[in-house]
This record gives structure tokens, sequence and C-alpha cells, in this order.
């Protein structure tokens, strides 16, 4: 669950914590804290006739426990995305859900007993306040305080974060002071993926509350202020929330009502941001009559990055009828614009971005046509071309990282000792694991699209002079390409020519796909069938496209083990979600007609919105059977 800052709340349906970004409520905090852990567990006891029940199925003598059976546990669901337990006590039914409040740091538990007795309620909450990818040690009891206000309690670690605020909202409630150490957590996942895995935590104490058969009772966990916190009761909060997600639904294109469509618009919601901490962002977008929206790429750890952003944006907010946003996240991106990059990434807790990519600026041309098609907004058009200009002339003449055009092909090249400038960019260390160095396939594609984008976007503005040079850039490029790309050996794209070594790579990878995708395809249309038939053979699986062929030696069929195991694999075989999307744009180019088809490469996504993280789409899968989600 996400609250539209870039926090979060993240866990198992057992329970169990096994990450370290397991939590109730990971807080979107202002530069420079970034994304912080404030509530990171809940005990919870219901006492029924006389009788305890441990909604974990295990007591400790914290309260808390480091894995927990399943006895009450009755079932799982989400309701508009909204993640509901229901839990059995003999002929009772409790029912727990979880929800953030949208744009506030703030997580409401709620509880709701099915039945016609009473019960009461017994909730331990435990915490570690410490950055969501800090370490898991150094937790100081001594740290933290307890105080009182009214019928809510703080809770304080006399540093510059702030402080943790609890509250219940029913009148037949009591705080217990009952302060606990908790120690040796382990958590599983991180074990097993080489990282820090076993801390403690530290609980206040507990509430106990009177639990009405049908009468909510909810426990709120806030970093926000009193005025914020106090401006929605519970029962208003989630009515706002569950309107807000009706709404969302509504907007959307209404090809996207069916359960499928209707789950993914939901899940999209959860990637569009306001970042917290980006204050002079904000000033910027205000003072401009905008508001700063930017794209989350992937939880639990990463940032906003500009590729990510750009491929995605159609999806995300054009799709579901969030044009508005689309419209404030390429604005916002504009504004970045340096030696003609748009930043490849923003780091957790910064202001500035980083810059080492060779296509995220690419993919910006291919967000802004897509933008443009679904809103027809030629005031942001005009706005953006001068800097759309100015970073294809940057791009002929050179900028960083050695991004520039062979003057004697018109191909874009790229490279730098250190650098991973394309989307397969796993790095562990020094080691660049596919440097891709030299011109890569899918840069190109772009850069050609980019080109006839510009070109037709100056000829509406009536700049034929500047259209005339874009043209004969893009004539150069594509008779180059379709020259210098064909493996006519394996009838598919070298991956990169005239790599660093001087030679050309024939590894079949899914990034030809983009050669025939794009709006303006650069590959020749004779040679589409062929590609589209060995990358189909080869590559596509029932979740996405491996990034490597079985055939290739340094092929890898399951992405698992410590950080170097895993990002040796991650472009090496591993199968990624988002690439079946232009590989059906490829194939509907094809065959326009073919609709079936097209949608039956989309059918294993239905059962996995039900395994790995619920009601969304894993980043990526193994590249063997079963298919198992990672990332």
């Amino acid at each position: 669950m996400t609250n539209g800052l870039g926090g979060y709340a993240s866990g198992t349906v057992s329970g169990a914590p096994t990450r370290r970004f397991h939590g109730f409520l990971i807080a979107a905090l202002p530069t420079p804290h970034g994304r912080t852990m404030m509530l990171n567990d809940v005990s919870e006891h219901v006492v029924l006739k006389g009788e305890i029940f441990d909604l974990g199925g295990e007591e400790t003598a914290t309260g808390i426990s480091n894995f927990r059976g399943l006895p009450h546990l009755q079932g799982f669901r989400l309701e508009a995305g909204v993640p509901v337990w229901t839990y059995q006590f003999e002929d009772y039914l409790l029912e727990k859900r979880v929800h953030l409040v949208h744009r506030q740091n703030t997580v409401h538990i709620c509880y709701t007993l099915r039945g016609s007795a009473s019960a009461t309620l017994r909730i331990r909450a435990a915490m570690h306040f410490r950055p969501h990818e800090g370490v898991l040690s150094g937790l100081d009891p001594r740290r933290y305080t307890v105080d009182f206000r009214e019928d809510w309690v703080e809770i304080n670690n006399h540093s510059d974060v702030p402080p943790l605020r609890l509250g219940m909202s029913r009148q037949k409630m009591e705080f217990h002071k009952d302060e606990k150490n908790i120690p040796d957590l382990r958590f599983r996942v991180e074990a097993d993926r080489g990282y820090d895995y076993q801390g403690d935590l530290w609980s206040p104490g507990y509430y106990e509350a009177s639990l009405e058969p049908e009468t909510p009772v909810t426990l709120i966990a806030s970093t926000e202020d009193w005025t914020v916190l106090e401006a929605l009761d519970a029962e208003e909060a989630f009515h706002a929330e569950m309107e807000r997600r009706r709404r969302l639904i509504s907007v959307a294109n209404p090809a996207l009502h069916d359960a499928l469509g209707g789950e993914l618009t939901l899940a999209a919601d959860q990637f569009l941001i306001s970042p917290a901490g980006r204050v002079a962002d904000m000033a910027r977008a205000l003072a401009a009559g905008d508001e700063i929206r930017t794209v989350v790429a992937g939880y639990h750890w990463f940032t906003d990055w500009g590729r990510d952003t750009m491929i995605s944006l159609e999806g995300l907010t054009l799709a579901t009828g969030r044009h508005a946003e689309a419209g404030y996240i390429l604005r916002t991106f504009a504004h970045y614009i340096r030696d003609g990059l748009i930043p490849n990434m923003f780091p957790e807790g910064k202001n500035s971005g980083l810059y080492h990519t060779a296509d995220a600026t690419l993919w910006f041309f291919h967000a802004i046509d897509r933008y443009v098609e679904y809103t027809g907004d030629r005031a942001t058009l005009r706005l953006l071309l001068p800097q759309l200009c100015d970073i294809v002339r940057c791009h002929v003449t050179s900028t960083r990282f050695g991004i520039k055009v062979d003057p004697s092909d018109g191909l874009l090249s790229q490279g730098a000792e250190g650098y991973q400038l394309t989307w397969m960019d796993a790095k562990v260390g020094d080691w660049v694991v596919t440097p891709r160095r030299g011109k890569a396939v899918e840069i190109n594609a772009l850069w050609y699209n980019a080109l006839r984008l510009l070109e037709g976007w100056t000829i509406e503005e009536r700049d034929r002079h500047t259209a005339e040079e874009f043209r004969e850039y893009a004539a150069q490029a594509y008779e180059s390409f379709n020259r210098r790309f064909w493996f006519g050996e394996g009838r598919y794209l070298y991956d990169v020519v005239d790599g660093e070594d001087g030679n050309d790579d024939s590894s079949l990878r899914p990034n030809q796909i983009f050669a025939i995708s794009l709006e303006h395809p650069i590959l020749e249309r004779r040679r589409w069938a062929s590609v589209l038939e060995i990358v189909e053979q080869k590559l596509v699986t029932p979740v996405g496209l491996r990034s490597l062929s079985p055939d290739h030696p340094d092929y890898k069929p399951r992405y698992y083990g410590d950080l170097r195991a895993r990002d040796a694999a991650y472009h090496q075989g591993t199968v990624w979600a988002w690439l079946i999307g232009p590989f059906v744009d490829a194939y509907l180019k094809l065959h326009p007609h073919d609709l079936g088809t097209a949608r039956r490469f989309l059918e294993g996504f239905q059962n996995h919105l039900s395994e790995g993280c619920i009601g969304s789409v894993s980043e990526v899968f193994d590249a063997e059977a079963p298919f198992t989600p990672r990332g």
C-alpha cells in the first residue's frame, strides 16, 4: 500500500515480517530523511469469552513473534486494492483492513467483529525509527520516550525524525504503558539476498479496546501534525480513500473497466507520487500553476528514474485518464535538462538528479508524443520544443558520458568507463555486467524515433528549415541502421555494433523490438516478421521477455542469491515484465487485426496478480518455468 508521497506499508499475508522493508508505516519524510521506517509491526490478540486468540497464531514473551502460524486466518482478499484479512474464532469472524491516507504519512489498521458477542482487542506496536534501507542494529531504547496528549500517545526518539503518534478510534479503549525490547528479529528474505537481516525492535506498550459487533475499531499511526491528523476521523478517512479509488476507475479508459483493467489501474496509482522532500520543485510548479508529480520506479527501494518514468508514462497516466498529471511530470523533468540530458534518477533524500543514462532523454520524446496524442496539448509541446531541439543538437555535437552521433553514419554511440548507460544497467562494485558500449540497437531506434517526431513537430510549427535539418539526420540514421544492424546469419538484429572492442554483438536480446514498436520504426518492414518470429520463439514467456536467449553461454535461468549473483543474472536471461508492452505493440504493427493473439500474450499476468506483490506486477521473473516472481 502506498500514500501518494512515496511512503508505503508492506508485509506478508501471514503477518510474518520477512523483509527489512516490512512495516505498517514507512513514512516519506522531507529531505534529507527520505523514506523512514516508523511503525514496524503490531501484535494483535482477541479476548473472546475468556479465551485469548493470537491473530498471528504464536504467543511469545514479548507479544510479537518472528514467525507466526495461521490457525485463525480464513482468507485474504483485495477490495478495490485495499487488503482485507478474515480471521475466525469459533462462530465469530474478525475482519482486518489496512490503508494509508492519501498524501499523508498516516496508516489506519481497522478491525471489525462479525457476530453477536463483544470482545476485547489488544494491540502492541513495535518500532525502530530508521531509514527504510538502514541498518537493523543500533536500536537504543533509552532514546525513546512516551508522552500522552488526551487520547493520543506520542513516541519520540529525540532526533530530527518527527515523532510517531498513535491513537484508537473508539472511546472504550486504554493505553497500557509497558515498555519492552524485542530482540533478534530475523528477516529471512534479506538473509537469502546477502543483506543485513537481524535486528531489534522496541515497544512502548499496548492498547486495549472493546470490540462491539459490527463496530469498527481503528489503530491510527502517523507522523503528521495534530491539525492534519485530527481533520478526518477513521470512518471519514476510509470512505474518502474508497471514493478516491472509485474515481480513479471511472476516469480511466473504458477498456480498463473490466476486472483486470481495474486492478491494473489501481496498481498504477501506487507509482504516481508528489515527492515529499522536493520543496524547491514544489515552489516552482505552484508558481507556474502546476503541481509536482513524479513516478516511483518500483517498491521498495527505487526512487524516481527518468527512464522508467518516460517508458511508463502512457500506461500510468494517459490510459488511466490522469492527463493533467502527465503534463506535470513532463514539465517537471524538462526543468532538469542539463547538456541535452534528463536525469537518470533522483537519489533517496536528495534534490538533485544523476544523469548517467543514454536512453532516458530519448524516451522523453516518446512520452511527449503519447501525451500530445492523448490530450492535444500543443501549448506544452510548444513550451518544450526549444529544449527538444537543443537536446538533439547536444547529441549531435557530443554530450556527457560519450553520448554522441558518429558523423560517418549518423548512428548514436555511447559509453564511458565505469558507467552503464542503457536500461541493462546492472553494476556490482566496478563490474559493469552488460556495458553495451558502442552503438546499441534500442538507443538508435529511440534516436531515429526522436528525430522523426521532432521533424513532424517543427513542420507543424512552420519551421521548415529546422525540420529539414532533423529529416537529414533521420535519413542518414535509417540507411546506416538497416545496413549495419542486420545479422543475416541469425535473421535478427545485432544488439550492439561498433562495440568497445570494435566488434558487433550478435547476442539475441529483446532490445531489437524497439526497432519496430516505436511510432517511427527504424527497421525496414520486410524484416519485421523474421525479428518477431525469432524473439517470440526464444524470448517470450507468459510474464514478459527474457533479457537473453537461452542459447547464449552467459544465460542465467534464475534470479537468486546475493547481490553479485542476482546482478549477474539481472539482464542475462531474467524475464522483464515491462517488455511485453513493446512486444505487443510490434506484433500489432505486423498483424494489426489479430487482437486475439496479442491479448493472449498478456494472459499470464491474470494469475500473477494473485502472487508476489499481490495486486501488482513484479519487476522480474526467473527465466524458466515456473517463472518465479523476483525483484
